[in-house]
């Protein structure tokens, strides 16, 4: 089955991405750094041709929209908290091993996507964990019933991860690497100063 790699993206404007990073560094400053991060990711990982790269972007009427890569389709990423949008990824796009990914996290690699495809290949589920308690990555393997993992999840919390672990019990889960989202100015300063 074809591996699918989903990318959650928010249509760079200002204002309107990074909010807790603008707080810090200014509005202007965390635009053009989500936008700079981004393309760079977009470079790294969506021609890569192990995998089928999709853009699920919000709003959902940017889809359509100039600012995203022109040779990667998009989809809107629908209504809901981010459990729910997330959920719908799993449980009705084309059938295979799917991996989604944010927007927001520098150090991503080919070589991360490609560790997180060979570990669905025995594992029901794999995450990468963000150093804030979340993660930067879950997939599923899928079958034709996946399960709700995103339920009763507290998002953006330090109990990310582990209440989206609780949902798996009894399902084999593998983690790899710990990467750090750039979600606010101690983290922007700590990826600077890399």
């Amino acid at each position: 089955m074809r591996r699918h790699l989903v990318v959650f993206a928010k249509a760079p404007a200002l204002g309107r991405v990074k909010s807790r990073l603008a707080a810090g560094i200014g509005a202007s400053a965390a635009l053009a750094f989500y936008r700079r991060t981004l393309a760079a990711l977009l470079r790294r990982v969506g021609r890569d041709r192990r995998w089928r790269t999709v853009l699920a972007v919000t709003p959902d009427r940017s889809a359509n929209a100039r600012v995203w890569p022109a040779h990667l389709p998009r989809r809107p990423q629908g209504r809901g908290d981010l459990g729910v949008r997330m959920g719908r990824v799993f449980r009705v796009w084309e059938r295979g091993p799917a991996i989604i990914i944010g927007a927001d996290i520098p150090d991503i690699t080919p070589a991360h996507i490609a560790q997180a495809f060979r570990a669905l290949a025995g594992a029901d589920a794999v995450f990468g964990p963000a150093r804030d308690g979340g993660y930067w990555l879950v997939g599923l393997r899928r079958g034709p019933k996946p399960p709700d993992i995103f339920k009763n999840v507290r998002w953006s919390t330090k109990h990310t991860l582990s209440d989206t672990l609780a949902n798996l019990k009894g399902r084999r889960v593998v983690q790899i690497d710990t990467l750090e989202d750039i979600d606010d100015v101690a983290a922007y300063r700590r990826w600077r100063n890399r």
